[in-house]
């Protein structure tokens, strides 16, 4: 699943690393950085991990259609939403599952119903803000728009416009001094809405018109639509030996890529699995989870069951397997920021290319307890990866994730993981260049079993 590493240093391993070579290197990152820039919206970054699985010899099987209990890798796309898995030859009705979770949304800016609005003959667009992003980090910036059109039969097309095509254009501090000792002020309604074109006269059905022309579809074949914009900058190493990596999305697509690396490995070792490896990439995180393709929706705890049936399973091999069942819940965490290192727990400084960090937090925002934390170090352990622990500054609120909902939901033990990186929530964060491929090789000895 790597591409081939573009000119950079080599990585710098873990002290153990020697014992055992690396699955993954400095390639992966590469590699992500390239599904980075193809996956602006959840249903791309869906679209993507299913024709890298695709490669690896998974099949897609649809929900409506009945399964069979053959062994081989699978996967059911829902909506912004993917669940793979591999059946091992031989594998017994209760084989317990391994599973690593992630999730497929960012916040960002999300096109309304009624998309076409403009002032004072600027033509503008009409947005809603999705999840909670860092607002000024959208302002002066080229933005694409992407996402999915739904014809009038019900089949959805995607679109990617990936050239600067919008811009919210911030305030001028000639107009505004108090920005200098006040801050910036940003109203949600008002000040975030991007130009994309000049006129007097707001055009009803204007940015559809355009999006169908892009897409190549007939004039009015659109009916609904789920848009967002997204920086058109790629992603890019930075720093003087170019041991960082700066990009979009990271949160949580870093994830999601790499859990797509480690189930395309964990199925290529085949009849030595003792677990059933599963990818489950969600969307809507960013906003609670509840919906269809969310992780507090069926999905996951559907496709899980209809395995176990469809290899001739009971309700009690259903019972046996889930009981056995372990989750990675993977996402980014915080890495200590340099500017701001009071924010953190004076004792816990997760740094970058230190290794994936374990999440704790004792009031469940994330599901970590002893016995996952023997787990992780059990998948790190034996990659020859080394890992760091997370937990909040007792005077701030803790961030969650789909850890405690998958653990409450389907009643599965779940680890709370990821990668620490800075400017989480940001149109552009930041992480260090060899953690995701440290992640991925963690990822694959947990599914390996």
């Amino acid at each position: 699943m790597s591409a081939p590493s573009s000119p950079s240093p080599a990585a710098t391993p873990p002290a153990n690393a020697a014992r055992a070579p690396l699955t993954f290197d400095r390639g992966h990152t590469d590699d992500l950085m390239a599904f980075l820039a193809a996956s602006p919206s959840p249903y791309h970054a869906v679209a993507n991990v299913a024709e890298r699985l695709e490669k690896a010899g998974f099949r897609q099987v649809a929900e409506t259609d009945a399964w069979d209990g053959t062994s081989g890798g699978r996967y059911v796309l829902r909506g912004g939403a993917i669940v793979a898995w591999y059946v091992p030859e031989g594998a017994a009705p209760h084989m317990p599952f391994h599973i690593i979770g992630a999730h497929t949304d960012s916040p960002n800016l999300r096109i309304k119903p009624r998309p076409d609005s403009g002032a004072h003959g600027w033509r503008q667009v009409a947005v809603e803000i999705y999840g909670g992003p860092l607002m000024n980090s959208w302002l002066d910036r080229d933005l694409g728009l992407a996402g999915r059109l739904t014809l009038r039969d019900g089949s959805t097309v995607l679109v990617n416009v990936d050239r600067p095509l919008l811009r919210v254009p911030q305030l001028a501090i000639h107009l505004d001094r108090s920005v200098s000792t006040e801050g910036l002020k940003l109203d949600k309604q008002r000040h975030l809405q991007p130009v994309w074109g000049l006129g007097d006269e707001v055009l009803d059905g204007d940015l559809i018109s355009f999006l169908e022309q892009e897409a190549g579809l007939e004039s009015r074949s659109v009916v609904g639509w789920d848009l967002m914009v997204h920086p058109v900058e790629p992603p890019a190493y930075l720093g003087r030996d170019r041991e960082l990596v700066a990009g979009p999305r990271m949160d949580n697509l870093l994830s999601v890529h790499a859990g797509a690396a480690a189930l395309a490995a964990a199925a290529a070792s085949g009849a030595s699995l003792t677990h059933i490896p599963v990818l489950a990439a969600f969307d809507h995180e960013e906003n609670g989870s509840q919906s269809d393709t969310g992780a507090d929706g069926p999905l996951l705890g559907s496709v899980l069951e209809r395995s176990v049936f469809a290899r001739g399973g009971s309700y009690e091999d259903r019972a046996r397997a889930f009981a056995g069942t372990v989750c990675l819940s993977s996402d980014t965490g915080h890495a200590v920021h340099p500017n701001y290192a009071e924010r953190h727990d004076p004792t816990h400084h997760p740094r970058v290319n230190g290794g994936p960090i374990l999440k704790v937090n004792v009031n469940n925002r994330y599901a970590t307890d002893g016995s996952g934390r023997v787990v992780f170090a059990a998948a790190c352990e034996k990659a020859h990866v080394p890992f760091q622990h997370f937990v909040s500054n007792n005077s701030m609120p803790c961030g969650t994730t789909i850890g405690p909902i998958t653990a409450a939901r389907h009643g599965i033990r779940t680890v709370d993981i990821g990668v620490a990186i800075l400017s989480m929530h940001s149109a552009r964060e930041l992480c260090g260049a060899d953690d995701p491929f440290l992640l991925a090789n963690a990822l694959t000895a947990f599914l390996e079993g």
